[in-house]
Formats: structure tokens, sequence, C-alpha cells
């Protein structure tokens, strides 16, 4: 994943959790967010459009009121089927913390966003990005 660097001209690029001593107050919250968006971004792997094709996760398009383990074509574990979870804010809200935890038996390798900022901005990029 690359690095998305700080807002303040001469900063270090961001760290996984975003603790640079360089950012402050609003400057901090602009590059935390900034960096989630490239992490969604990277996570979605340009899935996100109507008849797309799923590559190594489904297709992301229409994600906001879609059960889990649905898109066609797609291979899913029998627990992400059995699930049957509808995505929306409060229930992505809980899977982004930890994928393995929320769905056990999941093939989903991403470890989650601790942070529930992270993940709140992570949920307002994807509902627009997969409209």
């Amino acid at each position: 994943m690359r690095h998305v660097p700080h807002v303040r001209q001469g900063a270090s690029s961001c760290g996984t959790r975003c603790a640079s001593r360089f950012t402050r107050g609003a400057q901090r919250s602009i590059a935390c967010r900034a960096q989630a968006e490239a992490r969604a971004l990277a996570l979605a792997r340009g899935r996100q459009t109507q008849g797309g094709a799923s590559k190594t996760g489904p297709n992301l398009y229409g994600l906001f009121g879609r059960t889990s383990g649905t898109v066609e074509g797609y291979s899913y574990t029998q627990a992400n089927r059995d699930k049957g979870v509808v995505w929306n804010d409060d229930t992505l809200f809980d899977y982004l913390e930890n994928p393995k935890k929320y769905i056990p038996g999941t093939k989903m390798a991403f470890a989650g966003f601790k942070k529930p900022q992270e993940r709140a901005d992570v949920i307002a990029f994807l509902k627009e990005a997969t409209a």
C-alpha cells in the first residue's frame, strides 16, 4: 500500500496509524482521511462499476443494501454466504473493525480499521464510490 503524504509541506509520509508528529488538529484529520480513502480505494481495486468484474474481492457496485455473499460470479466462503448480513452504515462499521471476527471463516485477509473515524471515513468514501 502506498502511503499518503501529509498535508504540511516537508512532513514525512503517513504511517499505518497516521500518528505523525508533523500534523496537528485539522491537518491531521485531513491526512488521516486521505489515508483512509486511499486504503478504501486499494480495497475497492477499481471494482465499483456496474457490471464490473470481481477480482480479488467481489465487485462493490451497489454494496449498500446488498446481502453478503451474493455477487454473481464471485467465490465466497460458506461462512460469508451463511452470514446473510445486509450491508449498511452500521454493519459495515462493525465489519471493517475486524472482518474475521465479524464473519468467522471468511477468507478476507484485511485486518481491519481499529479507529472509529477511519471506519467512518471509509464508509463515507464507499457510499459515494459504489452508488
